[in-house]
């Protein structure tokens, strides 16, 4: 297993060299360095990892991404959501917006999950467009309270959510994403690695070497979505609050990934297919590094699931220049 891949080693050492200070009154908001889950549902495997980045290792600072896996109901019935998040950089609060953001948006989809994973069944996208959007603007929406009730202004604690539902019917193999703010949907089908994030009408850029970008539908009736940030309307599961007007896409200028535009996405799944979620710091060096995505192909392609050490060695591969927390949830389909 390479440490790195690359021109050349990282800035930064390996390992952890410091601890976040902590509060003696406050000790239930410390944030472990590294976290690791993994399950096997139907026909697809999960493994997820959420570790601190080199440069908040050698700094001593706390994690700023949040990971959140979970199963909603049992048997068939059963729903598994992956949430993470990354809380805004230079920020005191950011590993507690991050927690706070995956807390919630978990509270809204446990109480929702039999709804949910009905309309998976059925392949009901528009609802579950629409009212997963009302979900995430709720959840976010408690993050802007919350910086009200603190004294910030809205971009001080604020966070980017993912989330992944993964239906536990075997014979259900529709995969849901669904969230705001930067990271990465990626699929590794026939040896080949694909981008599949949701393009909306601010994202702009060249297309990446190494990636390719499916068409607005594919052969099996993906279609990539998009929000644009209007009205959306009430949710399917929850009702919506009171004077609630907006969808994330609203608002006001500034960075805020509340603010951002809504991304969504339910496609099916092959045999053999590995479906690949992660946040910012892992999406960016596998997008500006192709070593990077040669490493995991040869990793990940045709061999199986890895267990979860090998898992968090895979996804802890370094590139000089990319720095950040890492967090990153995987599904291999049988």
């Amino acid at each position: 297993m390479p440490a790195y891949v690359g021109d050349g080693p990282p800035t930064y050492e390996a390992e952890p060299t410091g601890l976040p200070v902590a509060d003696p009154d406050a000790l239930g908001e410390l944030v472990a360095d590294t976290v690791l889950d993994g399950a096997r549902y139907g026909s697809s495997t999960l493994r997820a990892v959420s570790a601190r980045g080199d440069s908040a290792r050698y700094r001593g600072e706390p994690r700023r991404d949040a990971l959140l896996t979970a199963r909603f109901g049992s048997g068939d019935e059963a729903l598994v959501l992956v949430a993470m998040a990354t809380g805004a950089r230079a920020t005191a609060g950011a590993h507690r917006a991050a927690a706070d953001a995956c807390a919630w948006i978990g509270r809204a989809v446990g109480r929702s999950h039999l709804r949910l994973a009905q309309d998976i069944r059925a392949a009901r996208r528009g609802d579950l467009k629409s009212g997963l959007h009302r979900l995430t603007d709720r959840s976010l929406g408690k993050l802007r309270a919350r910086a009200a009730e603190l004294g910030l202004e809205p971009d001080e604690y604020t966070a980017s959510l993912r989330c992944l539902l993964l239906p536990a019917a075997p014979e259900c193999r529709t995969r849901v994403f669904f969230g705001v703010g930067a990271g990465g949907l990626f699929r590794l089908r026939g040896g080949e690695w694909q981008d599949i994030e949701p393009r909306v009408a601010r994202t702009a850029g060249e297309p990446v070497v190494g990636f390719g970008s499916p068409p607005a539908e594919t052969p099996d009736g993906d279609r990539l979505t998009m929000d644009l940030g209007i009205p959306t309307p009430p949710s399917p599961y929850e009702p919506a609050p009171a004077g609630a007007t907006g969808g994330a896409g609203a608002g006001g200028p500034g960075r805020d990934p509340a603010r951002e535009p809504f991304r969504f996405r339910a496609s099916v799944a092959r045999p053999g297919d590995t479906l690949l979620l992660c946040s910012g710091g892992l999406a960016e060096p596998l997008r500006g590094e192709p070593e990077l995505a040669r490493h995991l192909t040869r990793r990940w392609a045709g061999g199986g699931p890895p267990g979860l050490t090998a898992f968090l060695a895979d996804t802890q591969v370094r590139v000089k220049g990319y720095a950040d927390d890492r967090t990153a949830a995987a599904v291999w389909e049988a």
